[in-house]
Parts: C-alpha cells; sequence; structure tokens
C-alpha cells in the first residue's frame, strides 16, 4: 500500500470533494462519493485520513443482547479503541439509520484517541453533541436507538461498503460541506498534487469570471490565450 505523505495530506486538506470528484472522474473513477452522508458540525475542516473500516451485518437477537457490551472484546469497542491516530473510522451500517451506528461517547473517545473523523452511512445518536464536538463527523441523519437493535459489529479493518461505495482499509477519505470522497490509496499522492494544480486554476478562472469574462474559452480553457493569461497570473502571485 502506498502511503500518503505529509505534504500531500496538507494539500488534500486545502482541496474540495469536488475538485477530487472530477479529477477521480477523469481516471476513470466515477463512484468514489459516498451517498447521503451529511457533516453534523458546522465548523469548517477538512477531513483527511486513512480508512479504518467497522462492518455491521444484521443483528440477531439471541447474539446481541445488552450484555455484549460488557465484552472487551465487542468489535465495535475495539474499534474505537485501536482506530490508528490520524485515520477516518468508515462504518458500514449498510444504509440503515433506524438504529444508531455510535454515540457521543464513543465518537469523544475517538477524537480524544486522535482520530481525524467519523463517517458511516446510518445515523448517530447523541447527535447534537456530537455536532458540538470540534472533530468531523459525518452521518445519513440522527437516530436514537441503540445500534444493536438493527446492528451487529462483526469485522474490523476490512474492505466494506458505505453508501454505495467500496471502501479498502488505508484508502484516503477526504470529508468537507458537500460530503465525502475515497480516493485509492495507491494514487492518493498523484491526486493530490493534481488537485492542487486544478484549484490553482479555478481561482484563476473564478477571478476572471468575477471581472466580468465569459466561461467560453476560459473554463475549460480552449481559448490558447486562456493558458497564457493563467500562466501569467501565476507569476503575478
Amino acid at each position: 500500500m502506498k502511503k500518503l505523505n505529509n505534504e500531500n495530506r496538507i494539500k488534500l486538506q486545502k482541496i474540495s470533494t469536488a475538485t477530487i470528484a472530477t479529477c477521480l472522474y477523469k481516471k476513470g473513477l466515477r463512484n468514489q462519493f459516498i451517498q447521503n452522508v451529511f457533516p453534523l458540525s458546522n465548523q469548517y475542516k477538512s477531513m483527511v485520513g486513512e480508512a479504518f473500516t467497522l462492518r455491521y451485518i444484521p443483528a440477531r437477537e439471541d447474539l446481541n443482547s445488552i450484555n455484549v457490551f460488557q465484552d472487551p472484546r465487542h468489535p465495535q469497542r475495539v474499534a474505537i479503541e485501536t482506530c490508528p491516530e490520524g485515520a477516518v473510522l468508515v462504518i458500514d451500517s449498510r444504509k440503515d439509520a433506524r438504529a444508531a451506528s455510535a454515540g457521543s461517547i464513543l465518537v469523544t473517545r475517538l477524537m480524544k484517541r486522535g482520530a481525524a473523523g467519523i463517517v458511516t452511512d446510518g445515523g448517530f445518536r447523541d447527535s447534537e453533541e456530537i455536532a458540538q464536538l470540534p472533530f468531523s463527523s459525518y452521518h445519513q441523519k440522527p437516530s436514537a436507538p441503540t445500534n444493536l437493535t438493527l446492528h451487529q459489529a462483526l469485522d474490523i479493518n476490512v474492505p466494506i461498503g458505505c453508501g454505495d461505495v467500496a471502501v479498502f482499509p488505508g484508502d484516503i477519505i477526504v470529508g468537507d460541506k458537500d460530503g465525502v470522497m475515497v480516493i485509492p490509496s495507491e494514487i492518493a499522492n498523484d491526486v493530490a498534487i493534481e488537485c492542487e494544480q486544478m484549484t490553482l486554476f479555478e481561482d484563476f478562472v473564478l477571478e476572471q469570471v468575477n471581472n466580468g469574462k465569459s466561461i467560453i474559452g476560459l473554463y475549460p480553457p480552449t481559448d490558447e490565450q486562456t493558458l497564457k493569461d493563467f500562466e501569467a497570473w501565476k507569476n503575478n502571485r
């Protein structure tokens, strides 16, 4: 697995999920945006980290009593206590938000351990409290019932599906106000570098548009003069 270096990690923190989506589209990857997950917090801070995964299956009543939480080996608890610093815990809740994937105590513990964030295609309980944390959290919608009601935690750090996207351990997860993108780990460094240049060009385009320029020939830059103007703009900066 190719590791994301720190320089490119910082770059991704400044790049929108929209730009990443376009970059991945050009590389033939068209299903990397986790569907129907939304940020809880109004604080703006982009989330970037390696995926550390937890998989739920449908609960079976005889195996999912409240007493299972007394077992220190319970996969949900183990996932919280073993998610690496700087990683994003991604939970496969089968897109079922009728029962919570986790609550404020577990999310707070994850934050205190230094994780970069948490994502589920289900819901969180104590969502108002989670929203107040200085921590990136994404879910489908609030859900009060305990996860045991419908979910049985089974596997840690295995390939999962989250919001109709395949997530492999170590993939790079990027979240902003629009939602969450999944970047395959093998190309994450290249994506960061390419997206930085794309963002720079988009900044140039937006400035031109604000100055009254037409987007024809500008975006995309089919007019040869556009690229010359862009180079001059970069040099002036």
